[in-house]
C-alpha cells in the first residue's frame, strides 16, 4: 500500500511537470530563463519518473545523480534570475560560469555519490556514509532557502508582483526537503511517509510556477544583490553549516564516550558554539570573508556605490579634525591600519599635517625636505599610487624615485597615494598595511587614485577656511588697534591744547582745575584702552544710559571751544541700552567735528526730540557744509578723512556702525557752504516722572 502511495504520488509529479514543459514549449523555450526553467522541469519529469516506476529497484547511485541534478538545475535557473540583464550577460551568464562555484558544485555532487557506491538500497545500513550524505543535502537546502530570500529582498515591488509565486513554489521544496532531510539526520533515517508524501509536494507548487512564468513576458527580471547583502547571506549559510557540523561531531562525541557521552556532547556543543559566536564577532574574519566573496563572485572587486558611499560618510562625519578623517577614509578602501598626511605649503616645503594610527616621525623635518620634494615632484609627474614593496622589489619600476630609509623603516609600510587637485599635487598620504590588506591591483589604485582627488578638495577647503579664520583674526586685530589709535589720537589732542595754552593761562586757577581734570579724564581713558588691548576686543559694558545725560556730556566735554554749542533737551528724559562712555564717545564726535567745519562766530545747536519710543539727536551747524557726492560716498568710508595727517578716518565710520549694532539710524543734510544737519535716531524708553526731573536737573547743572 504505501509503494502504490509513494508511487502516484510521484506520478503525479511526473505528469505535473510534463504539462508544465508543453507549455513553456510554446511559450517561453525562447525567453532568457526559459531555457533554465525548461531544463528544471525536464530534470524534475525524469527523477520523478524514476522514484515513481523504479522505486522498488532504485539503484541508489543514480537517485544520488538525479537527486544532485534537481537541485543544481534549480540553483542554476535561481541564480540566473539574479544577474539577468545584458550587461551582466556579456560577463557572466550566471554565477554557476564562475570557477569557483563549479569547485563547489562538483565537491558536493563527489559528497553525494561517494557514500551510495557501495549500498543496495536508498535507506542503507551504513550509517557514516547515510549521514555524510544527508548533510550535504541539508546544506543544499539550506543554500536554495538563502537564494531565493536574496531574489525577494532585492525585487522591486514590480519583480515581487512577478516572481513571489515562483519564490513561494521553490521555498516550499527546499523547505520541505530541509526539513525531511534534517529529520533524517536526527533519527538516522527518512521517515518513509514524508519522502511518499515529498512528491504530492512538488506537485502542489506546480500552478505556482506556471503563473509566475505566465506574469512575465521575457522572464527577464533584472534583479541584483549587493555585496553587502551577499556576506550577511554567506555568514548566515556558513554559520548554519557548521552548526550542522557540531551537531554530527556532538552526536559521535556522545556515541563513543559511553557513560560520560552526555556530559561530553553538552561541552563539545557549547564550546563550538562559543568558537561560533567568537569568529562572527572577529573583524579580521569578516574583512577576509568580503575579501574571498569579492574576489569570487563579482566580476568587479568593488561594490563602487556602497564604497563610494562609506568613503564619504567617512569624509563628512564629525569623528576627527578633516586631516584625520581623510586617513581614515582612505586607509578603508583598502583596509590599511593606519595612514601619514603631507601636505605641500605655497613654499614648496612639505609638512607632516596629521597621523592617524601611526606615530609621529621622529626627524628633523627641514633636513629631510629634499626626500619628501622627491617623492612629490614623482607623484607630480606620474600621479601613481606607489606600492613600497614593489618599488623595494624592483626599482626600475619607479623611475627617479628616491624613498629615505626612514619612510621605508616604518613598520609595515604599504602605500603612497597621491592628493591630487586640478593636476597640481597637493600633498601624498602613507599608508601602513593591515593583517588583512592584500596585495593591490589595477582596480584598486583607480579606486585610490580617484578618492586621493575627492580628498584634496575637502583638504583645501579645510585649509582654506583654517587661512580664512586666522585673516579674520587678523583683521578684527588691526580693527581694534585702528580704533585704539583713534581714541590715542583724541587723547593727544587734549594734551596738545593743554600744552598750547600752558604758556597764557598757567598762573590761573580755573586753568589748572580744568587741566587736572584734563589729565585725569585721560588717564581713564588709558585706563580702559590698555584693558581692551589686553582682553583683546573693545569693552562694550551695557546699561541703561539716559540720552538726555550722555548728550549734555558730550557737550559739557566741548563747551569750551568755538562756536559754543548751544543744547536743547527735551522734557521727556528717555533711556537706551548701551555703552555709556561709547556712546557719548559719538555724540561728542559729531558735535567737535561741527565746530572744527564753523567758524568761531557761528552756531552749533543740539536738540533732543522723543516721540513713539524713538529719540531723535539733532546736531545743527552753519559750517562750511559738504556735497552730497561726498555725503554719499567718503562721509562714513573708513581710513578716508579729510584732515591730513591729523585725522584718521575712522572716527564717522565708528559711529555709524555703532549706531547702526542699536538699531538706530543716521541721516545727514548738508549744504556746501551753509551748514550740516546731522539726525541720530535711537530706540528708547521714557524714565518716570521722579527719575525725569532728576535727569533735567543734572543736564541743566551740566549745561551751566
Amino acid at each position: 500500500m504505501n509503494s502504490d502511495l509513494g508511487f502516484y504520488s510521484y506520478l503525479s509529479t511526473a505528469i505535473g511537470f510534463a504539462i508544465l514543459i508543453a507549455l513553456l514549449s510554446t511559450s517561453a523555450l525562447h525567453k532568457y530563463h526559459g531555457k533554465n526553467l525548461f531544463i528544471v522541469c525536464a530534470v524534475t519529469l525524469i527523477w520523478s519518473l524514476y522514484i515513481a516506476i523504479l522505486q522498488s529497484h532504485t539503484n541508489t547511485l543514480i537517485l544520488a545523480l538525479l537527486e544532485w541534478l534537481r537541485y543544481a538545475s534549480w540553483i542554476n535557473f535561481l541564480l540566473g534570475m539574479i544577474r539577468s540583464d545584458k550587461e551582466d550577460r556579456n560577463r557572466s551568464s550566471s554565477y554557476l560560469s564562475n570557477t569557483s562555484l563549479w569547485c563547489i558544485a562538483a565537491i558536493s555532487l563527489v559528497m553525494t555519490i561517494t557514500p551510495t557506491i557501495s549500498l543496495s538500497s536508498y535507506l542503507p545500513e551504513s550509517l557514516p556514509a547515510q549521514t555524510l550524505k544527508l548533510t550535504v543535502y541539508v546544506i543544499i537546502a539550506i543554500s536554495g532557502l538563502g537564494i531565493i530570500e536574496q531574489i525577494i529582498r532585492n525585487s522591486t515591488s514590480d519583480q515581487r508582483w512577478i516572481v513571489k509565486y515562483l519564490c513561494l513554489g521553490a521555498g516550499s521544496l527546499f523547505a520541505y526537503d530541509f526539513f525531511m532531510f534534517s529529520e533524517g539526520l536526527l533519527f538516522k533515517q527518512i521517515d518513509p511517509q514524508l519522502w511518499q508524501a515529498r512528491g504530492i509536494v512538488n506537485t502542489l507548487v506546480i500552478p505556482l510556477i506556471a503563473v509566475s512564468a505566465a506574469r512575465h513576458s521575457t522572464l527577464n527580471l533584472g534583479i541584483h544583490v549587493s555585496r553587502h547583502v551577499i556576506f550577511h547571506s554567506a555568514t548566515i549559510i556558513g554559520a548554519g553549516i557548521y552548526l550542522i557540523i557540531m551537531s554530527a561531531i556532538g552526536y559521535y562525541v556522545r556515541y563513543i564516550s559511553g557513560s560520560w557521552g552526555n556530559l561530553l556532547q553538552i561541552t563539545f556543543l557549547f564550546g563550538a558554539g562559543v568558537i561560533l559566536a567568537t569568529l562572527l564577532f572577529s573583524y579580521k574574519l569578516r574583512l577576509n570573508l568580503k575579501v574571498i566573496l569579492s574576489k569570487h563572485f563579482f566580476s568587479y572587486k568593488y561594490d563602487y556605490r556602497q564604497q563610494w558611499r562609506e568613503f564619504t560618510d567617512n569624509l563628512a562625519n564629525n569623528e576627527g579634525d578633516v586631516p584625520e578623517r581623510t586617513c581614515r577614509a582612505i586607509a578603508n578602501l583598502v583596509l590599511s591600519s593606519g595612514a601619514l598626511l603631507w601636505i605641500k605649503k605655497d613654499n614648496e616645503r612639505i609638512e607632516l599635517l596629521t597621523h592617524w594610527h601611526i606615530p609621529e616621525p621622529d626627524i628633523d623635518v627641514s633636513i629631510e625636505q629634499k626626500n619628501l620634494q622627491s617623492i612629490a615632484h614623482f607623484l607630480q609627474q606620474s600621479q601613481w599610487v606607489i606600492d613600497i614593496p614593489e618599488y623595494l622589489a624592483n626599482r626600475g619600476m619607479y623611475p627617479n624615485l628616491e624613498i629615505a630609509k626612514w619612510i621605508l623603516d616604518i613598520p609595515k609600510v604599504w602605500l603612497i597615494v597621491p592628493l591630487v587637485l586640478q593636476g597640481e599635487t597637493l600633498g601624498f598620504i602613507l599608508l601602513k598595511k593591515s593583517d588583512v590588506s592584500r596585495n593591490i591591483d589595477w582596480e584598486d589604485r583607480d579606486l585610490l587614485k580617484l578618492a586621493g582627488q575627492q580628498a584634496a578638495i575637502h583638504l583645501v577647503q579645510y585649509l582654506s577656511e583654517k587661512e580664512l579664520t586666522e585673516a579674520r583674526q587678523f583683521e578684527a586685530y588691526h580693527r581694534l588697534s585702528t580704533y585704539i589709535m583713534h581714541d590715542l589720537k583724541n587723547i593727544l589732542a587734549q594734551q596738545s591744547l593743554i600744552v598750547s595754552n600752558a604758556e597764557r593761562h598757567r598762573h590761573k586757577p580755573e586753568f589748572i582745575d580744568d587741566v587736572i581734570s584734563t589729565v585725569e579724564n585721560s588717564v581713564q581713558r588709558m585706563n580702559r584702552l590698555l584693558k581692551q588691548m589686553k582682553a583683546g576686543e573693545r569693552s562694550m559694558q551695557i546699561s541703561s544710559v539716559s540720552i538726555n545725560t550722555s548728550v549734555s556730556n558730550a557737550v559739557a566735554s566741548l563747551v569750551k571751544n568755538d562756536p559754543k554749542p548751544q543744547l536743547l533737551l527735551s522734557p521727556s528724559d528717555t533711556v537706551i541700552s548701551a555703552n555709556e562712555h561709547q556712546l557719548t564717545t559719538i555724540f561728542g564726535h559729531f558735535i567737535q567735528n561741527s565746530q572744527e567745519a564753523s567758524a568761531k562766530d557761528g552756531s552749533i545747536e543740539i536738540e533732543t526730540n522723543y516721540k513713539d519710543g524713538q529719540t531723535t539727536i539733532t546736531i545743527t551747524d552753519t559750517g562750511s557744509g559738504m556735497t552730497p557726492d561726498f555725503v554719499r560716498d567718503r562721509l562714513f568710508k573708513p581710513f578716508d578723512s579729510t584732515k591730513g595727517l591729523t585725522g584718521m578716518g575712522i572716527g564717522a565710520f565708528e559711529s555709524k556702525q555703532y549706531i547702526l549694532s542699536l538699531n538706530g539710524d543716521i541721516k545727514v543734510q548738508s549744504v556746501q557752504h551753509q551748514g550740516t544737519r546731522i539726525t541720530i535716531s535711537l530706540p528708547s524708553q521714557p524714565v518716570s516722572t521722579d527719575e525725569n526731573q532728576l535727569k533735567s536737573l543734572e543736564a541743566t547743572t551740566l549745561n551751566s
